[in-house]
């Protein structure tokens, strides 16, 4: 067996190969690519037969090299790089750092530590197609959610009639208006028709009539006005911003269609569907960051943990400190955070639970943390029976003096 350290840049690994008694074999330089990828398959042919025998270890699971390196038939692990930062620092305490270090750091920690690390989970394509489209999903609303903070930060230094009027900026409404309406002066001059005609261009169709005329009162409402020409370059602010709004909308659209038919093709799509408070795009989310390997989580706990909705435990002596978990996967945490928030008015069981947490002095979110972590420990269950949620099931059996480890009290 030999151990093999991939340090990965943009355009290059440094690899450093070690056999089971940490001896350097070789180490060397390969371009990233096709090439690159032939040139290390033929290097470690050359060390050994069964390629089952290299250990390869890397800081990332994703990309074409770590799929090339998977396919291959290597034991491939991705090691946190913040795991990995802490490992060097066990052989190098100068703060010294180079790439051909790093990946001899990394050889010598599958050699000797990888039973505390996994394995790249085996997840099929289908999961991973759902995940990219998910992750490009939400990365488009926070996109979003920025250029609103813009315009809301560029409506607030000369409109803020428009701030008053409008609840939502990003949502059909204010763009519809505001793209024909940047400036006070323009907004006043609106009739109730165009008002109508611009609403039912971005999409509203009920209430037309009464919120036109909402939004007419709104905007002629007079207030502290900058200089003619300092409006005028806050109205073509304003107008790219919410040119852009429109179009991230469109395409937010159009990436949750293909997510919910990639979705609702997985195998797995209908026992997510079944949990309470999930729909497509949350769905989605937890069935991508979770994946579907089969053996990637050896039990409910240790999908709870991947989860951060596990408490941490931190223990010295006579300390003892119960708390959240801050290193986790933020994606995944946010997804089952909103899940816990969507099933207590979907699940009489998670209300219940809910309200049991907030009544022993819980926050709400720690309450929230609670529900998810419990959820999550459903969801588990039913993926290993491969069986729908049933609220009976899931809740019947909770006595009402079960007690989370995070609800005690330091000892």
């Amino acid at each position: 067996m030999i151990f093999v350290g991939d340090d990965w840049a943009e355009d290059h690994h440094d690899v450093y190969v070690c056999d089971v008694d940490g001896r350097r074999l070789v180490k060397r330089r390969f371009p990233e690519g096709v090439a690159g990828v032939a040139g290390l398959h033929e290097l470690l042919a050359g060390l050994v037969e069964d390629p089952a025998e290299v250990v390869v270890g890397i800081e990332t699971d994703r990309g074409l090299w770590v799929q090339a390196l998977v396919e291959a038939g290597y034991q491939v692990y991705a090691v946190n790089p913040l795991a990995a930062s802490r490992y060097r620092e066990r052989h190098v305490v100068s703060g010294a750092k180079s790439d051909e270090a790093d990946a001899k750091m990394l050889a010598g920690l599958v050699r000797t530590d990888r039973h505390n690390h996994r394995q790249i989970a085996g997840d099929s394509g289908e999961v991973q197609a759902v995940k990219v489209l998910a992750r490009s999903h939400q990365s488009l609303i926070w996109d979003r959610n920025r250029m609103v903070a813009r315009l809301r930060g560029t409506l607030l230094d000369y409109f803020s009639a428009a701030l008053s009027t409008f609840d939502e900026l990003w949502d059909r409404d204010a763009p519809a208006v505001l793209a024909k309406a940047s400036t006070p002066l323009a907004a006043r001059s609106l009739t109730l028709a165009q008002i109508r005609s611009a609403l039912r261009a971005g999409g509203r169709r009920r209430n037309i009539d009464t919120r036109a005329r909402q939004i007419a009162d709104g905007l002629r409402v007079v207030g502290l006005e900058a200089p003619p020409a300092v409006v005028d370059a806050f109205g073509s602010i304003t107008r790219s911003i919410v040119a852009v709004i429109v179009e991230i909308n469109a395409q937010v659209a159009a990436l949750e269609a293909q997510l919910t038919a990639h979705f609702d093709a997985h195998p797995d799509a209908g026992i997510y569907r079944s949990m309470p408070g999930f729909g497509a795009v949350l769905g989605a989310r937890m069935l991508g960051e979770f994946g579907d390997d089969a053996d990637r989580y050896t039990n409910a706990k240790a999908r709870r943990n991947y989860a951060a909705t596990s408490p941490l435990t931190r223990a010295s002596g006579r300390s003892r400190v119960v708390s959240a978990r801050f290193v986790k996967n933020k994606r995944l945490a946010d997804a089952a955070h909103r899940w816990a928030f969507c099933a207590l008015s979907n699940s009489p069981g998670a209300r219940a639970y809910y309200d049991h947490r907030v009544a022993l002095g819980d926050s709400h979110n720690k309450a929230l943390r609670a529900l998810s972590n419990r959820l999550v420990g459903i969801l588990h269950g039913c993926l290993r029976h491969r069986s729908s949620y049933d609220e009976h099931t899931a809740w019947a059996h909770r006595p009402e003096n079960d007690l989370d480890v995070e609800s005690r009290p330091a000892a």
